[in-house]
C-alpha cells in the first residue's frame, strides 16, 4: 500500500530520531538535542527549541510512547546546559560546541571583550514548551536569578532605547544567517523583524515562568521570591507591551502592507558648520527587503486583523514569495536572491526551510486563514516525501523551482514541522465538521 506524505515522514522520523538525542561529552554535560546531518555534537538556541516543538507531539507516538522520557531528558538538558555557561553578567550563548577549547568559544570571545550575539530569544520559551507538556516546572524554577540575568543581559547590551527595540551586534549566528537586513551592515545598526517578533513571544513565555516560580514560592511561603517574582511578571508583560509599540510603529509598512527589519544607526553627523540647520528627527529607516520574517507578527499574534489580511496577499502573489513547495526565503523580485549550497553562512536568500514554512503556516492559521495553511502544509509534506523517495533522507533546505535538495543530508531538526502541519491540518479538518 502506497504510503502518504505524512506517513513516510512519521516513519523516517522515528528509525532517525535516536541519532539527533545526544549524551553528555566534554564539557557539555546534559544530554540535549543537536540538528543531525553535519552539526554532530551543536548545541543550538531556536534549533533545540524547534526540535522540542517538533518531537514533543510525537512522543507518545513513537514506539508507543516509550521514547517519552528520552525526548524529554534531552530537552531538559538542551535549556540546563545553556544556563550551564551562562557567564555573571548573564551573557548565554546562541550555540555550544566541543572543540579545541575548554568553554564555549563565544563565551571566550565575550569574556575577551567581544561582546557576541547571545542566545536567541527561545530560552523562556523552551522551558515553557517542556513545563507544559510534563506538567511540571519544579526542574527550572529554581533558576529564576539565571533567567534574571539572561532578560537584563539583553536590555543592557542588545536594547536600542532611541527605537525600543533590540539590535543585532553583528551577523554572526543570527539564525537567518545572510538576511540582507542584517549581513554585511554595521555592528548595532540593524533592528531585525525577526530578533523583535521572536522577543515578544519570549516576554511572553517569560511572564508564564515567573507566574509558576511565585506559585511555587507561595507554597513555600517565601513571601520575598514571591513579591519578586510578582514585580517580575508585571515587568515583563509591561515590556512585551511596550516592545509591540514600537514594533507597529517603526516596522510596519502600511504602504506596502508588510513588516519590515529597520536602520536604526540614525543621526545627525555634523562637521564644522555644516548640518546646524534642521537635523534628523526620524529615528529609524525602513529596510525595504522582503524576507519572510516579515510574516512573524502573525505567529506572534501582535499583527492586526487588517495587517495580517495585507501580509496574505503576499502570500498569494507568485512574484514574491510563490512556489510549489512553500514560501521563498527571500521575496523573489529581491537582487539578492540566490540558490546556493553554502555553510557559514547558510543561504536564505531563497530556498525553502522547513521553519519558515510553519512559522508562516502557524501565524496564518491562527489568524483564520485555513485555507492558505492547509495548501502551505500540503505542499511542505510533499517536498519531504519527495526528498524521501528519490535520496531516502532530509535534507537543510530546498530549491523552490524544483524542490530538490541543497545541500546538508541527514539533517533532522526542524524539518519534523511538518509533521506537526498534518496533526494541525487533521484539527481543522474536524473542527470544520463539528468533531471536538
Amino acid at each position: 500500500m502506497t504510503m502518504t506524505p505524512a506517513e513516510q515522514i512519521y516513519r523516517y522520523a522515528e528509525q532517525h530520531i535516536d541519532s539527533v538525542l545526544k549524551e553528555p561529552r566534554s564539557f557539555i554535560r546534559y544530554p540535549f538535542i543537536d540538528p543531525g546531518s553535519v552539526y554532530d555534537g551543536n548545541v543550538w538556541d531556536w534549533d533545540t527549541y524547534w526540535s522540542v516543538y517538533s518531537l514533543l507531539p510525537l512522543a507518545e507516538r513513537f514506539r508507543g510512547g516509550a521514547l517519552r522520557d528520552a525526548i524529554l531528558c534531552h530537552a531538559r538538558g538542551n535549556v540546563l546546559n545553556f544556563l550551564d555557561w551562562q557567564l555573571e553578567d548573564g551573557y548565554i550563548p546562541m550555540m555550544i560546541e566541543v572543540g579545541q577549547w575548554k568553554e564555549p568559544y563565544l563565551n571566550l570571545q565575550h569574556k575577551n571583550g567581544h561582546l557576541m550575539n547571545m542566545h536567541k530569544p527561545f530560552l523562556c520559551q523552551q522551558i515553557c514548551l517542556i513545563s507544559r507538556y510534563q506538567g511540571d516546572w519544579s526542574w527550572i524554577t529554581g533558576h529564576w536569578e539565571q533567567i534574571d540575568r539572561y532578560f537584563a543581559c539583553y536590555w543592557k547590551y542588545y536594547f536600542h532605547e532611541n527605537t525600543g527595540l533590540f539590535v543585532w551586534r553583528d551577523d554572526i549566528m543570527i539564525g537567518m544567517d545572510n538576511d540582507p537586513a542584517s549581513f554585511g551592515r554595521p555592528g548595532f545598526s540593524t533592528a531585525n523583524i525577526f530578533l523583535n517578533s521572536f522577543m515578544v513571544m519570549e516576554l511572553e513565555a517569560a511572564q508564564e515562568f515567573y507566574h509558576k516560580v511565585g506559585e511555587e514560592a507561595a507554597e513555600r511561603k517565601e513571601e520575598e521570591l514571591v513579591s519578586h517574582a510578582k514585580e517580575r511578571e508585571q515587568c515583563v508583560q509591561r515590556e512585551r507591551e511596550e516592545l509591540i509599540r514600537s514594533i507597529e510603529t517603526r516596522m510596519y509598512d502600511p504602504r506596502d502592507g508588510f513588516y519590515y527589519s529597520v536602520d536604526v544607526d540614525i543621526k545627525t553627523r555634523k562637521y564644522d558648520w555644516f548640518h546646524q540647520g534642521l537635523g534628523v528627527f526620524w529615528k529609524c529607516l525602513p529596510i525595504r527587503i522582503a524576507v519572510w520574517s516579515g510574516f512573524l507578527p502573525m505567529l506572534a499574534g501582535f499583527a492586526t486583523d487588517e495587517e495580517a489580511e495585507h501580509l496574505v496577499s503576499w502570500y498569494h502573489n507568485q512574484a514574491a514569495f510563490g512556489s510549489d513547495y512553500g514560501i521563498t526565503t527571500l521575496d523573489r523580485r529581491e537582487k539578492m536572491f540566490r540558490i546556493e549550497a553554502t555553510n557559514n553562512p547558510s543561504d536564505w536568500l531563497g530556498p525553502i526551510w522547513v521553519v519558515a514554512n510553519y512559522c508562516v503556516f502557524a501565524g496564518m492559521k491562527r489568524y483564520g486563514y485555513q485555507k492558505e495553511a492547509m495548501e502551505l502544509a500540503d505542499k511542505t509534506l510533499r517536498l519531504l516525501a519527495e526528498d524521501l523517495t528519490s535520496s531516502e533522507c532530509l535534507h537543510e533546505y530546498y530549491d523552490p523551482d524544483s524542490g530538490k535538495p541543497v545541500m546538508n543530508g541527514g539533517f533532522l531538526n526542524w524539518n519534523l514541522l511538518a509533521l506537526n502541519m498534518a496533526e494541525e491540518c487533521h484539527d481543522l479538518v474536524d473542527s470544520r465538521k463539528g468533531v471536538s
